[in-house]
């Protein structure tokens, strides 16, 4: 056996061990191999980076001149980070995601969601024009 086939053989043994994905829990974390929605590392991961002002913007850089909103800084888990996305969705009336401790809204809602999150007590600071 050649050297880069055995160097083949311990990456496929290695990354067996990886699992990524479960169709009955959906996606795992790789350091503590639980469900990410129960993931206890990833969860104090996404608090700490938060210095807490709300920063909530529009842009449309990368979308084909379609314009988002963007809602970042928000001191939370990412099980709640969730729940707080969708219900700003359910209150601008749009579609959205939750991804890397961002909440991305469809089109221009900044007034709305500024109001939303000064009822909950947050401080808001609007970044760009």
């Amino acid at each position: 056996m050649r050297w880069f086939e055995r160097s083949k053989l311990k990456l496929r043994k290695s990354m067996a061990d990886r699992v990524v994905y479960s169709t009955e829990q959906g996606r795992m974390c790789s350091d503590c191999r639980q469900p990410v929605v129960g993931c206890a590392c990833s969860r104090d991961a996404s608090v700490v980076g938060s210095d807490g002002v709300v920063r909530v913007s529009r842009e449309t850089k990368g979308r084909k001149g379609k314009g988002v909103t963007l809602v970042r800084g928000i001191p939370l888990d990412s099980v709640e980070l969730a729940q707080l996305g969708k219900s700003l969705r359910t209150v601008c009336g749009t579609g959205g995601t939750v991804k890397d401790g961002v909440i991305e809204l469809q089109g221009d809602h900044i007034a709305r969601v500024t109001e939303q999150l000064n009822t909950r007590g947050w401080v808001i600071k609007r970044v760009g024009s």
